[in-house]
């Protein structure tokens, strides 16, 4: 599974990619005001962090509006894949983009149903929403694993992602799913890579090599009183 970070920030970005684990990012306008950032300059800059797809949303909402739209933001740079909430105006939207060679990540998924239009509209990716069905109190893995079935059952290239994801564990049912991607804020990131046996660890390496050193120089001590 690959993974992807969903964040318009540019030093969460930087520090994710430097790790070597980062395979695209997912990001929205939203995103970019909380980091105080004009939009389309953070896709920009996040692009050229990036080799992967970077998804960047689209907010209009006719599908006339939504393929111009599309189209300025593809032009950003090569790696773009334009986000659009499914929809009769989206999924129409898509098919256009996806014919003219535009990836398409469509968004705000919920359903199986959704899941399999957005793939027949040709969308390159399709994003269930885990962690909002979990808040409303449906199973939101439940649902997951239904899509990645259920696209899964046809030769079809729509790769599933994993979105609004809460916690590690949302990551970890998503890999034992099948998912293709899980898109995750930087928080959970950090979260992944720690664990306090590794931490113990650590700190039992650094103590023994400490003691070693100590040891070292009283052996060197004794050899030069000698």
């Amino acid at each position: 599974m690959r993974i992807f970070l969903d964040s318009a920030s540019i030093s969460e970005v930087r520090e994710a990619a430097s790790w070597g684990i980062l395979s695209g990012v997912t990001t929205n306008p939203t995103l970019a005001a909380k980091e105080g950032r004009d939009f389309r300059s953070a896709v920009k800059e996040i692009c050229s962090i990036v080799d992967g797809p970077v998804s960047a949303e689209a907010i209009s909402l006719t599908r006339t509006e939504i393929v111009a739209e599309g189209i300025e933001l593809a032009a950003i740079a090569d790696n773009i894949a334009v986000k659009i909430p499914v929809g009769p105006e989206g999924l129409a939207a898509t098919r256009v983009l996806s014919d003219r060679g535009i990836h398409v990540n469509m968004t705000l998924v919920f359903s199986v149903n959704q899941a399999i239009l957005a793939a027949a509209a040709g969308a390159a990716f399709v994003s269930p929403f885990i962690g909002r069905l979990d808040d409303i109190g449906t199973d939101g893995l439940g649902r997951l694993a239904d899509i990645v079935d259920a696209l899964g059952n046809y030769d079809i290239s729509t790769q599933v992602i994993a979105a609004s994801i809460r916690h590690p564990m949302h990551v970890i049912e998503a890999a034992l799913i099948g998912t293709d991607i899980s898109t995750v804020p930087f928080e959970v990131l950090k979260k992944m890579v720690q664990h306090p046996l590794t931490d113990k660890g650590v700190a039992g390496f650094l103590s023994d090599w400490e003691a070693l050193q100590a040891k070292m120089e009283e052996v060197r001590a004794d050899t030069a009183d000698v």
